[in-house]
């Protein structure tokens, strides 16, 4: 067993670390989510006027997507400062940084007053939204996870996954009372720049509450080796991100595999549903918002429940369940959503985000026991924030596409049956990890001086021993295999 930190928080501070990074999270999320609603709502209208419905959705879409293709060089930027200068501090830039551009947002000329660089400004705004978010995942998971009571890891680090549902949540809800108060004509007009400007104020109560949280034991431990190993000469430091590509790069590939059914599935249930909706069923936005709220509702309930039992049966068995039930869920989801009624639309949505939870709980935990501390920080995000290139990014598009060329959603459903299949099999090459001791008082990979000694069979005692104890990513004794 390791020795407890001179660091570890007191016992009533793991409770104030999770209300800090939840409450980020949410407002990051809560930022990220009211843009994908109002790309499919009203964006198209407003900075891409002129085309087909459908096709000025796309164009829509497509901003939405450039914020994921800045989310890997966020995590990349974030997790590389995260993991030499501490994860408070960067949660606090990423929380600045959303919060910033989403207030501009609100403030933006549209197409009808800037001409064409209303979406180019759209656009560029959207890229400092995804640049921020793919560092505020690993550092706010994180944060917890490190903080102490390993038994319940599951559970406490769980909690910072609810800001994705109460963050949607939140969205959804503010633009659904703005629909129903408002005429369309109005909220079409400058409605729309309520929930975005809203951020303004969310952003400083985060802000507020994050400066009040000590950083990760955890790391200050990891950081005071690292120091000591400078200083005597035993040791020379990589750049995190070189460290976990070199050493790591399994563990990196197989969290990228499971992000993709729980990615893809969650921006087709939460985003593409609103068009799905309203442009093939000829629902009102106001019964798919309402659709999403109810789900994001159950959402944020269940998740807790499912990080619980990933502490009693596993990480990998929860992750595995929901991937197969999301699998299985997706053609039922299109059956029910494409009846036009809306109670078959609120059931095909909290169904389909119960099954996401059970892959989305267990994530936080799952994703900060691969790697080791001085580079769980890279390890965690760039496994998390690569994989939406691929998978969040054009999930809408392509869903979208698909519907426009076949005219129902049962391709979607193989699309994301497809994508299910992918994440099954990538869980089922990872290792459980809820035994795993993240404050280790030594990380493995440690980069050795090249004048210093290293003999081999040190080396190979020090990875058998590191299986044994359940403590590393990448050791590669037997019991990993």
């Amino acid at each position: 067993m390791a020795t407890p930190s001179p660091h570890a928080p007191t016992p009533n501070s793991l409770p104030r670390i999770v209300v800090a990074s939840l409450i980020g999270t949410t407002i990051e999320w809560y930022d990220f989510f009211l843009y994908g609603s109002a790309a499919a709502l009203v964006f198209n209208k407003l900075f891409f006027p002129g085309s087909d419905p459908l096709v000025g959705t796309l164009l829509s879409f497509l901003t939405y997507a450039v914020g994921f293709a800045a989310r890997p060089l966020g995590a990349l930027v974030f997790g590389h400062f995260g993991d030499r200068l501490g994860r408070k501090r960067l949660l606090v830039t990423s929380l600045l940084m959303m919060g910033g551009a989403t207030c501009a947002i609100g403030a933006l000329p549209t197409h009808a007053t800037a001409g064409s660089l209303a979406p180019v400004l759209l656009t560029t705004l959207r890229l400092v939204q995804g640049f921020a978010l793919g560092g505020e995942w690993g550092g706010a998971v994180l944060l917890v996870a490190e903080h102490g009571d390993p038994p319940r890891r599951g559970f406490w680090a769980s909690w910072p996954q609810t800001g994705a549902p109460a963050g949607q949540l939140l969205a959804t809800g503010v633009l659904s009372a703005l629909t129903t108060l408002l005429p369309d004509e109005e909220f079409t007009a400058w409605g729309w720049r309520i929930p975005f400007l809203l951020s303004g104020v969310l952003v400083m109560l985060g802000l507020w509450i994050r400066l009040s949280v000590d950083e990760s034991p955890v790391f200050k431990a990891a950081r005071e080796r690292a120091r000591t190993r400078q200083q005597d000469g035993s040791a020379r430091e990589r750049m995190p991100v070189v460290a976990v590509l070199r050493d790591q790069w399994r563990d990196v590939l197989v969290a990228m595999g499971a992000r993709m059914a729980e990615n893809i599935s969650y921006y087709v249930i939460t985003a593409f549903v609103l068009v799905y909706a309203t442009e093939h069923t000829h629902q009102p936005k106001q019964t798919a918002l309402n659709a999403v709220l109810i789900g994001s509702a159950v959402h944020f309930a269940t998740i807790p429940a499912w990080g619980a039992l990933s502490d009693r049966v596993g990480r990998r068995p929860v992750y595995l369940l929901g991937a197969v039930g999301i699998g299985a869920w997706a053609y039922p989801f299109f059956a029910l959503a494409g009846t036009g009624t809306s109670w078959a639309l609120v059931v095909a949505v909290t169904v389909g985000l119960v099954f996401h939870g059970a892959m989305y709980a267990p994530q936080a935990a799952f994703f900060s026991e691969m790697f080791t501390t001085r580079v769980r920080y890279s390890g965690a995000s760039i496994g998390a924030q690569f994989s939406s290139v691929a998978a969040g990014a054009p999930a809408p598009l392509i869903a979208t596409a698909l519907l426009a060329e076949y005219g129902n959603g049962t391709p979607v459903a193989l699309y994301v049956m497809a994508v299910a299949a992918l994440t099954v099999v990538a869980v089922g090459c990872a290792r459980e990890t809820r035994h795993r001791d993240l404050s280790d008082g030594q990380d493995e990979h440690e980069e050795h001086d090249e004048n210093t000694p290293t003999p081999q069979h040190d080396q190979t005692d020090q990875h058998d021993q590191t299986g044994r104890n359940g403590r590393g990513a990448s050791s590669p004794s037997p019991e990993r295999r």
